[in-house]
């Protein structure tokens, strides 16, 4: 029987459950087990599709096309699980399922409630990643306990220990143990309410995760065993971590973390090689070089906006033993000062995905700057259209040429909606989404990259580089690299007297990992090392 591992949070939410799930699910993967993860959120969203960023952070989109929590990127980054649209679920996607069901008579006429038939639908979205090929399912449920919005999933995991055996489930909770500087005390008062409004749902967790600035003592952690029913050895300490998200599953081996839920699950386990994680961190903490890379867009004051991007530029740092300084930057200050002010001295620069006009022009003016600099450049998503639209304004001569998601009326649509999304009227979901083939030129940057003429990359967007002014392009020194098979999309494009300018279509951030940087971010830091 596939076994299952509970992660809920308490006194205060961003503790990082997304983060101790997926480095949890390193561990045992490290011990040779087959790990799958997935999260539930209780907004009312189907999914966060709609969301700004502000709001809730990066969509991470699957190889399946789902738009997803962030969370997922860590999933995928830490582990070599892959996941898709049975990962995440929500509180609008779980009711929106139950009231079709109740459309189509499946309930045989009964009065539909949350129990049993919400927490019966969460339990069977549970069960979606059950199966042969997997040892341990790691579920993490969004939110703290306390919100009146995850009760649901709350006494759903309750049921559902209760259904497979209480053997074949284990319930971690994660919390926080403030320090009160004025007292020089450490308080576990939070964590023990937290714990007893869990308990109160009918969950007794079974290890607890304390989020904490100092040690906690043995007194401490008696104290925290004594009040929250917990075994003292299932009392881990984890103490904040900076820089590097990627120390979280060390500090978790020397509490003994794995070797506790092998115990708890009786899960046979085959070796224990974390030697690469290892030298990951060996890279990140003493590199042979660096560089800085400036990021260049709209909502540079929100950590998790561009969380993958982030992550990507890091692995392409180790990918060359090299550590990644970032510069953030937001583009509307590029449009109030100039782009050599806020640019100057950097090594890359970057625009990433987005969308709206706000702070457009702004991007549009620092990719001028690397292309006139020969700064090397990374166009991702909207970072490529804003690049067509410099390269035509600026090179090639069209006056006032734009996307038409911008300027409907302007006279050179150089980008412009996809003819597929002219008849859509709904927003979520209806994007081009998750992963298409891409066949690249011979010759190219982009097939030096990867190495190979035939790829595959998730994409997320709605506009496209319009074929018209392709032979315009051409003729002015643009090289298109990438196109969908029927040539019907381009996907890559690069200058060709140019260090390093390369722009895609698609989101290869989603697809990098410490362990296997994407070849992209990998040779854009490569270039930028070159120039240094």
């Amino acid at each position: 029987m596939t076994k299952h591992i509970f992660v809920t949070g308490g006194v205060v939410s961003s503790l990082g459950k997304g983060l101790n799930s997926a480095s949890i699910g390193m561990l045992l993967e490290s011990r040779g087990l087959k790990v799958k993860l997935q999260k539930f959120d209780p907004y009312i969203n189907i999914d966060p599709g709609t969301m700004s960023p502000y709001e809730h952070g990066e969509v991470y989109v699957t190889e399946d096309g789902a738009e997803t929590d962030l969370d997922l990127g860590h999933y995928e980054r830490f582990t070599n699980a892959e996941t898709n649209r049975y990962c995440n679920f929500t509180t609008g996607s779980i009711y929106y399922s139950v009231i079709m069901k109740e459309r189509k008579g499946e309930y045989l006429g009964k009065t539909v409630q949350v129990i049993p038939h919400i927490t019966n639908e969460i339990i069977e979205c549970m069960q979606k990643l059950d199966g042969h090929d997997t040892d341990v399912v790691i579920s993490e449920i969004g939110g703290i306990v306390g919100d009146i919005e995850n009760q649901p999933f709350l006494e759903a995991i309750r049921q559902f220990g209760q259904r497979v055996g209480r053997e074949n489930v284990l319930y971690i909770h994660l919390t926080l143990i403030p320090y009160l500087s004025a007292a020089e005390e450490i308080k576990t008062k939070p964590t023990q309410h937290s714990v007893g409004m869990l308990r109160q749902a009918g969950i007794q967790p079974d290890i607890i995760i304390c989020r904490t600035e100092k040690h906690i003592s043995a007194d401490v952690k008696e104290k925290l065993s004594l009040f929250c029913n917990v075994e003292r050895n299932a009392i881990i300490e984890e103490r904040d971590v900076k820089p590097y998200l990627y120390e979280i599953p060390l500090i978790l081996i020397e509490q003994g973390l794995d070797k506790l839920i092998i115990q708890k699950l009786r899960l046979k386990t085959n070796g224990d090689d974390i030697s690469k994680w290892l030298s990951i961190l060996e890279i990140l903490k003493n590199p042979k070089q660096a560089t800085e890379i400036a990021i260049v867009g709209k909502y540079m004051g929100h950590q998790s906006a561009y969380e993958s991007i982030y992550e990507s530029l890091i692995h392409g740092g180790i990918g060359n033993n090299a550590r990644v300084r970032v510069r953030r930057i937001e583009s509307e200050d590029i449009e109030k000062n100039g782009a050599k002010t806020h640019l100057e001295g950097v090594k890359g620069i970057l625009v990433p995905g987005g969308f709206g006009e706000r702070g457009v022009e702004g991007k549009i003016e620092a990719i001028r700057y690397a292309r006139e600099n020969e700064i090397p450049y990374f166009g991702i998503c909207l970072g490529m259209q804003c690049a067509a639209i410099e390269f035509a304004r600026n090179v090639c001569r069209l006056k006032n040429a734009n996307s038409t998601e911008f300027d409907v009326n302007t006279p050179h649509p150089v980008v412009s909606l996809l003819e597929e999304q002219r008849a859509v009227s709904h927003k979520g979901g209806t994007m081009r989404l998750g992963a298409q083939p891409c066949i690249l030129q011979g010759g190219t940057k982009a097939y030096k990259t990867y190495g190979q003429q035939e790829i595959s990359e998730r994409h997320r967007h709605r506009y496209e580089f319009n074929n018209k002014y392709k032979e315009k392009f051409t003729a002015d020194g643009m090289i298109f690299s990438g196109h969908s098979p029927d040539e019907q999309f381009v996907e890559i494009m690069e200058l060709k007297n140019h260090p390093w300018f390369v722009c895609v279509q698609f989101h290869p951030e989603f697809k990098s990992k410490p362990t296997r940087p994407h070849p992209l971010f990998k040779e854009f830091i490569k270039a930028s090392l070159d120039i240094c």
